[in-house]
């Protein structure tokens, strides 16, 4: 009974907004003209501005290509009548690259002294859809890696037979002229062997010990120095904080390399590579939760990853060039889900990013 009577005394303490900035939802109040009069702090760090830079600007002014969010926002004033709209993609002018997905509810309020507004609550579904759409690659991939191996196991069988043959062939054969062509005939069974196997992917199981991640970096960049042209500027940019991870060294190189030629290819003749490492806290990859992973990104000015390979990039043989093999990036995510990781890329002309994500120490 003493504590019931104490709570109505207890809550006078607190003021109101103390209340909201303890909520992980984003909270906004816009006046009649559509301008933030209030964000909490959950809003605030969502969108990457503070409530100073806010109050008395159009809300919508705050993000890049908010058109959407602006006629919703009209709506619901003009209608006075709720709105949720979901999966709504913003990109926050203070922080351009990151792109947001949220949950959007928007409640008109009226006031006789204080006359319309609304309120808006925000719930960043970001990380939700990106563990989406992981798990639905790795279930295609696993998909498209099971067909490939098993085309690749009915592929290898004739081709054998055919190098068998040629080799018999050119035992038999008294002309060197003749037997170039049975040489031919064997360096092409060689070559599509070779390739049947890089789409089959790895076969050895990761060799894991407890490495530097800079180490691996660094070897890649002074491969990527030696191989690019004068024009085209390859820097570094890492997080000397980062720790230690239990990796397979050859397969994770094999796999920034693959990513970091791709970036090159992209530039063609002119342009910059940056090779950047961070630590990221609660990042799930896959069905698992990490407590923290290394996220090692390969970003290029290039021309970026065309719209229509977008959903395909991973799989073998997608490729946007002419001469491409389209297997580097496969066998690259590849490699890096076998060591716990996995690739995620944003592409747009004139920047593209593409992420390793590579556990560091337990799961959650």
């Amino acid at each position: 009974m003493g504590v019931e009577s104490n709570l109505p005394s207890a809550l006078s303490h607190f003021d109101p907004a103390d209340l909201l900035d303890a909520l992980s939802t984003g909270i906004v109040m816009l006046d009649a003209h559509l301008c933030a009069i209030y964000a909490n702090v959950a809003a605030q760090d969502l969108l990457a501005f503070s409530l100073k830079q806010a109050r008395g600007r159009p809300f919508a002014d705050l993000l890049q290509d908010s058109n959407g969010l602006r006629s919703i926002l009209r709506r619901a004033l003009d209608s006075g009548e709720g709105i949720t709209d979901r999966e709504l993609t913003v990109r926050p002018l203070g922080a351009p690259r990151d792109t947001r997905i949220l949950d959007v509810t928007i409640t008109p309020l009226a006031g006789q002294i204080t006359g319309k507004h609304l309120l808006m609550e925000l719930a960043d579904t970001t990380q939700r859809q990106r563990i989406s759409r992981e798990r639905d690659l790795l279930a295609r991939l696993d998909g498209s890696r099971l067909m490939i191996r098993q085309l690749a196991h009915e592929i290898k069988n004739p081709l054998g037979g055919l190098r068998g043959a040629a080799q018999l062939l050119e035992r038999e054969l008294q002309s060197a002229a003749l037997k170039e062509y049975t040489r031919v005939i064997i360096g092409e069974a060689d070559r599509l062997t070779a390739l049947v196997d890089s789409m089959a992917g790895p076969s050895r199981a990761p060799q894991k010990v407890l490495l530097n991640v800079h180490e691996i970096c660094e070897h890649v960049y002074h491969l990527l120095r030696a191989e690019a042209s004068a024009a085209i500027l390859v820097e570094r940019d890492y997080d000397p904080s980062l720790p230690e991870a239990m990796l397979d060294r050859h397969q994770t190189i094999q796999a920034l390399l693959n990513v970091a030629r791709n970036a090159m290819q992209a530039i063609s003749e002119k342009g910059r590579i940056v090779l950047r490492t961070r630590a990221l806290s609660n990042v799930s990859i896959g069905s698992t939760r990490h407590r923290l992973v290394a996220s090692v990104q390969v970003e290029d000015d290039g021309r970026g990853v065309p719209v229509e390979l977008r959903s395909s990039i991973f799989y073998p043989l997608v490729t946007g060039r002419a001469n491409g093999s389209g297997l580097g990036l496969a066998v690259a995510q590849e490699l890096v889900t076998r060591n716990g990781g996995f690739i995620e890329f944003e592409s747009e002309p004139g920047h593209t990013t593409f992420t390793l994500l590579l556990p560091l120490g337990d799961s959650s």
